[in-house]
């Protein structure tokens, strides 16, 4: 199959089929967002910074644009499968963050009853199957996940979150292999931010062009520029429906790029600062706030609410994770079994 490019949505307007006002509204709700993405992403840093999470964390922040987009594509009866760069895509998805700093902060009310943190977040009522702590580990559990969409006759599709790091992981091609050969419903969403841990795309792959790459497994790939929101938007739409009508996996890589480094233990040595600054230019809320303001779908107050809006939400999570229980001792062996689903 053959990649084709998709450039920054001027036409995105036309694709959505609807009036300006509609248009404006459903773009300040992806603008407003990924700002509370982002700012969830700078409290955690500083509550991690502060002893209240612990162990590893992956922040997100400069990648809100995938994803927003992404999952504004899928419907309620799509399962997910993400990384564990994934508190955007838990915020996105719908998991209340309460629950996600409860998780963090290894409370009884989180996500995964605090035993998780940060990588493994989860939620079965919302067909949100991990965050996966292992590079690449998902990949098979959503062809796993598609192929019982795929027997059962659902209208479901999975989507599967992971980065260019994965790529070079030998369950990503055995996982697309499978789904090309077994015509899963699945969409591959490579999140490429050029550096797998501290490796650069350059250094590892002598071949860069991902989507390029999947093509070889038959699958339709293209590649989005991932800092545009309206741009990832609607290749992640036209994915979805693509596999949705077709019954067929598809590839899109979205071109992104992470401001701050792998994790919070990282020192970040490995970029030039000339490099994060360029990519910083390029900032999705930055970007989308100007074009909303050229064509007057913003003002400055509306910021100003929404700021105070996200503040409050996040001073309220924190209060509620900081007052949950921990998970008590005597259920230390729990769940090394399953348990019949409503067990508390």
């Amino acid at each position: 199959m053959t990649t084709t490019n998709v450039t920054p949505a001027e036409v995105w307007s036309e694709a959505v089929n609807g009036s300006r006002d509609d248009v404006l509204i459903f773009q300040r709700d992806l603008l407003r967002e990924m700002l509370r993405i982002r700012r969830f992403e700078e409290k955690c840093a500083e509550l991690y910074s502060a002893g209240k999470i612990r162990g590893f964390m992956h922040l997100c922040v400069g990648e809100e644009a995938t994803a927003v987009g992404v999952f504004h594509s899928l419907s309620p009866l799509d399962a997910v499968v993400s990384t564990y760069r994934e508190h955007g895509h838990a915020l996105a998805r719908g998991i209340d963050m309460s629950v996600l700093l409860a998780e963090m902060f290894g409370k009884q009310a989180g996500c995964s009853r605090g035993r998780g943190g940060s990588m493994h977040l989860f939620s079965a009522d919302l067909r949100f199957y991990g965050g996966h702590a292992i590079v690449g580990g998902g990949l098979p559990v959503a062809v796993g996940l598609a192929l019982a969409e795929h027997m059962q006759g659902s209208d479901g599709v999975v989507a599967c979150l992971f980065g260019d790091g994965a790529f070079a992981e030998g369950e990503f091609h055995e996982s697309a292999n499978l789904a090309a050969l077994w015509k899963l419903p699945l969409v591959f969403f490579c999140e490429n931010n050029l550096y797998a841990m501290g490796t650069s795309l350059a250094r590892e792959h002598a071949e860069t062009d991902l989507a390029m790459r999947a093509a070889s497994y038959g699958m339709v790939s293209w590649s989005v520029d991932g800092m545009d929101v309206l741009a990832v938007e609607e290749a992640a739409r036209r994915a979805v429906e693509y596999a949705r009508d077709s019954g067929e996996p598809c590839f899109l890589e979205l071109r992104t790029y992470r401001f701050r480094a792998h994790s919070m233990y990282d020192p970040d040595r490995y970029r030039d600062k000339a490099e994060i600054a360029h990519w910083r230019e390029r900032d999705p809320i930055t970007t989308l706030t100007e074009q909303l303001r050229q064509r007057q779908g913003i003002e400055d107050q509306d910021l100003r609410q929404w700021e105070q809006e996200i503040a409050e939400e996040i001073k309220a999570a924190i209060k509620v994770a900081d007052s949950a229980p921990t998970e008590p001792v005597e259920d230390l062996t729990r769940f090394l079994y399953t348990e019949a689903r409503g067990e508390q």
